[in-house]
């Protein structure tokens, strides 16, 4: 029997274990999949908008894979740091796949970006998706706020921004977050982009939602859109990829002049191109009152030179999203300028070479690319030089069973059932707010419903 630890339970850690069980190649392989979190499911249940239903129906087929009797959902167990090194984890298991992601977002690098008020995309969803390690967020006295990022993070939390908090109670969002934005004063979201609508990297079907919310006006300055040579020039726009020609076509129909509020305009999202951020303003107190931006323009080889036309944007937030990196793991080789561990087809390299039993996949494997569903064919890959290593692996033998092994080592992992119990405390929270579900967002009411207090 080969015994494999996955590290990480987000989709490519549950699609890495689903495809070690589901292969015939190697008879008998069993998988414990180790989260540090008490709950499975990754991005999908902490990175996923509250309000994109759809999309966080995958955990129904996530859930499925780690149902199957030959995989061993273990949470609240922390690797590299610890009794859990990864040397202990080759000591407990054949092959270890660590499927980590990429927890650290790119800063802008600019002056200013300390100032109270200037944050992480990734630390605002952590927040409003009740991840235990997130901070809390205060919006009393933000009225206008500076969205820095052209993908589909940037939309998200411009739309959660903008979203009234009506639409936003019938979701999973802590009943903390969902207040804090219910008495939001937010008026005014700008989402601002160093390059043009072209080169937008978000979605159009998330787009396009920015377009629907109710009392919620959106526009582009027809201005700066028409610096893309892509805007108004249709053979131009022709060589371009379908979505960006679909994206094109969804920002025209909102390029319109700024001609002040419209009747029952309540929010007012504007989307800015051609502007590269220089420089955060702040006020005495130390807070931001203002994000100062140079004005670009196409270089005609794809990217954007400066002008030297600077702009200030009045802003009381800003939420850069411009990007994640890795982070080192403990144990494990690291590059630090791509923000991943170096690979070869998934097997770690260590020093140029492969030794078996330590493999990759994911974000921590490729660096922040793809959608959901690009994890899938990535995990196979690295799945697929695993059982090319089998004979190797099993001939190692194994001492005990690693769930003894984490217990006598003083951890208290979260089995299955104490998942299913947190999901259920987890209703029963939403019920008593006259909710479906809402998130138990801190770490000791995780533990505590999962049995562990």
């Amino acid at each position: 029997m080969l015994r494999v630890a996955v590290v990480g339970s987000g989709p490519s850690g549950v699609y890495a274990a689903q495809a070690l069980v589901q292969q015939r190649e190697v008879p008998g392989v069993r998988v414990d999949v180790l989260d540090r979190l008490p709950a499975p499911y990754g991005l999908v249940r902490y990175g996923v908008a509250p309000d994109h239903e759809k999309i966080k129906s995958l955990t129904g087929s996530l859930r499925s894979v780690l149902e199957d009797d030959r995989i061993r959902f273990l949470g609240n167990v922390e690797v590299g740091t610890g009794p859990l090194t990864t040397d202990r984890l080759l000591e407990l298991y054949h092959a270890v796949v660590y499927c980590v992601g990429a927890a650290r977002d790119r800063p802008l690098g600019i002056p200013g970006e300390e100032l109270a008020g200037v944050h992480s995309a990734t630390a605002f969803v952590s927040w409003y998706s009740g991840h235990p390690d997130a901070g809390a967020f205060d919006l009393g006295g933000v009225r206008s706020a500076v969205v820095v990022g052209a993908g589909n993070v940037a939309v998200d939390v411009t739309r959660i921004l903008a979203r009234g908090a009506a639409e936003l109670a019938p979701t999973d969002m802590p009943a903390a977050a969902l207040g804090v934005l219910a008495g939001s004063g937010v008026r005014e979201v700008s989402m601002v982009a160093r390059r043009g609508p072209s080169q937008g990297r978000f979605t159009t079907k998330e787009l396009r939602e920015l377009g629907t919310l109710p009392g919620v006006a959106t526009r582009v300055d027809p201005a700066e859109a028409a610096l893309d040579p892509a805007y108004g020039d249709p053979e131009a726009a022709a060589a371009l990829p379908a979505a960006a020609r679909r994206n094109l076509e969804v920002l025209r129909g909102w390029a319109r002049p700024d001609t002040g509020p419209a009747a029952g305009e309540e929010r007012r999202i504007t989307l800015r191109f051609y502007l590269r951020p220089v420089e955060v303003l702040g006020t005495g107190e130390g807070r931001v009152r203002a994000l100062r931006f140079e004005r670009t323009a196409p270089d005609g080889r794809g990217g954007v030179t400066g002008t030297g036309t600077y702009e200030d944007v009045p802003a009381d937030l800003v939420l850069r999203s411009v990007g994640y990196l890795g982070v080192p793991l403990p144990g494990l080789p690291f590059d630090a300028a791509k923000g991943t561990v170096p690979h070869a087809a998934g097997r770690v390299l260590r020093a140029g070479r492969a030794p078996v039993g330590e493999y990759v996949a994911g974000w921590i494997k490729r660096g922040p690319t793809g959608v959901i569903g690009t994890n899938r064919p990535c995990a196979k890959e690295t799945v697929s030089s695993l059982l090319q290593d089998a004979g190797a692996l099993a001939r190692r033998e194994l001492a005990r069973d690693p769930l003894d092994a984490l217990r006598a080592a003083g951890l208290r992992p979260v089995e299955w059932p104490g998942w299913l119990a947190i999901e259920s405390a987890e209703a029963e929270l939403g019920l008593s707010l006259g909710r479906r579900s809402v998130k138990i967002p801190d770490w000791a009411g995780l533990r505590g419903a999962a049995g562990l207090a």
